[in-house]
């Protein structure tokens, strides 16, 4: 029995370049919401969740990143094991949902919980015990540094891309910078250093990184500099790079390696 009310998925007939399309009703949101995949030929051994930034959607990484012939090529190339890419919208609040709990819908249960059940009832050929991976840009990159460090049980490694850190960054690409609307909604208000040092000693590995041009390598640096004082093991590197897709389309092969080490 599904543990949905309703799941739509694209025709294969009508698929390109392995992308899959699903829109199912979410417990979680307690309405419709958008999923890519990149769904491997190759047998898959992995997942990876991969999260947007604001005013984007489930597509972003797809059709603006082109991150599934990214990974393709990685694949062929056998610098990583095929891995099927999950790439969901954020639940379409406003001009981003922060990926938090909300008073009327929980946009980080649809993450962390809907998701992976979903995947495992459209594709039930895949092995119950794959790793997950959670990575994403800029509040996508909040959404996973932040998940990944709240939930460690729950991701094998996780990593950030140009990353927000802190909830009261979100202001400055808010509509007008007013967050009024998003402050309202949020049930808590969290930053991703508050669950890095809550949960010290069950990390799995990390890594993030920001172009030294980004609008956030401020903030970035920051946390740095924060993991290094409490002494949490962590990768961070800084690349030439604005906070555009050219970053994260070259970047995005760094965490994809990186996660690539613990399928070993």
């Amino acid at each position: 029995m599904s543990k949905f009310f309703t799941i739509e998925i694209s025709d294969p007939s009508y698929e390109n370049d392995n992308l899959r399309y699903v829109t199912v009703k979410s417990n979680a949101l307690k309405k419709r919401a958008d999923i890519s995949l990149f769904v491997p030929k190759e047998p898959i051994k992995a997942m990876v969740i991969l999260l947007h930034g604001v005013y984007g959607s489930h597509w972003a990484w797809s059709l603006k990143g082109g991150v599934h012939k990214t990974t393709q090529s990685l694949i062929n190339e056998a610098r990583i094991n095929p891995m099927l890419l999950i790439m969901p919208s954020d639940g379409l609040f406003g001009d981003g949902s922060g990926y938090l709990p909300h008073h009327d819908e929980n946009y980080e249960d649809w993450i962390t919980t809907d998701l992976k059940d979903l995947i495992y009832e459209i594709q039930p050929d895949l092995s119950p015990d794959l790793p997950l991976f959670i990575t994403g840009l800029s509040m996508g990159g909040y959404g996973a540094m932040r998940l990944g460090a709240k939930y460690p049980q729950v991701f094998k490694s996780f990593s950030g891309l140009s990353s927000i850190t802190e909830f009261s960054q979100l202001k400055q690409f808010l509509e007008n910078n007013d967050d009024t609307i998003l402050k309202e909604n949020v049930s808590v208000e969290e930053d991703t250093l508050q669950w890095l040092l809550a949960n010290k000693s069950l990390l799995p590995p990390f890594r993030f990184d920001c172009g030294k041009d980004d609008i956030l390598i401020g903030a970035n640096r920051k946390l740095h500099q924060e993991l290094v004082a409490n002494n949490i093991q962590h990768i961070y590197e800084e690349y030439p790079g604005k906070h555009e897709w050219p970053y994260w389309q070259e970047h995005i092969v760094d965490t994809l390696v990186f996660f690539d080490k613990f399928l070993e």
